[in-house]
């Protein structure tokens, strides 16, 4: 059975915060999971922190990972909350998902690499297309996901929305 709420009585609008926080830190540390996985394990191309021994480059990214473990399993919880609430929004959550990973790539890419110069995504090669290619997809991440975003809002500010109420 559906029922048509108001926007005050409708789970989803209660808990819009949530389910876009749920969506940022799930993003934010898959995409940091992701960047430590294939780039610092997989290709060796860098550590999170390059600047001293490669035991302190080990040490950097394990604390780099156990932050995005972290993220990633605290935006998991915060979904599984909303689905017991029934107020869990798919569209909000992929947006804030797209959201967080973009800007953590984005941060990334220009605070960590550029500002701080802690790493670079490599090392002896030409590093222009690299970054173009890096910061651009943590820009159309970003896009993309306040797309979404809007997109959810207008959802909810235009209409009532059906919700499942079994």
């Amino acid at each position: 059975m559906q029922e048509r709420l108001p926007e005050p009585e409708n789970p989803k609008f209660r808990h819009r915060s949530l389910n876009l926080w749920a969506g940022i830190l799930f993003g934010l540390g898959f995409v940091a999971f992701i960047d430590e996985t294939v780039f610092h394990q997989i290709l060796h191309w860098h550590k999170f922190y390059d600047r001293s021994s490669t035991a302190a480059g080990l040490v950097s990214d394990g604390l780099f990972h156990a932050f995005s473990w972290f993220a990633t399993v605290g935006g998991l919880y915060l979904v599984a909350d909303l689905r017991r609430k029934k107020a869990f929004w798919h569209r909000m959550f992929w947006g804030g998902k797209l959201l967080g990973g973009g800007a953590f790539q984005l941060y990334d890419g220009t605070i960590q690499h550029k500002l701080m110069r802690i790493h670079q995504i490599r090392y002896e090669v030409d590093i222009v297309p690299y970054d173009i290619i890096w910061n651009g997809l943590a820009i159309v991440m970003i896009a993309f996901g306040l797309i979404l975003i809007r997109s959810a809002k207008k959802d909810l500010s235009g209409r009532k929305v059906i919700v499942n109420a079994s």
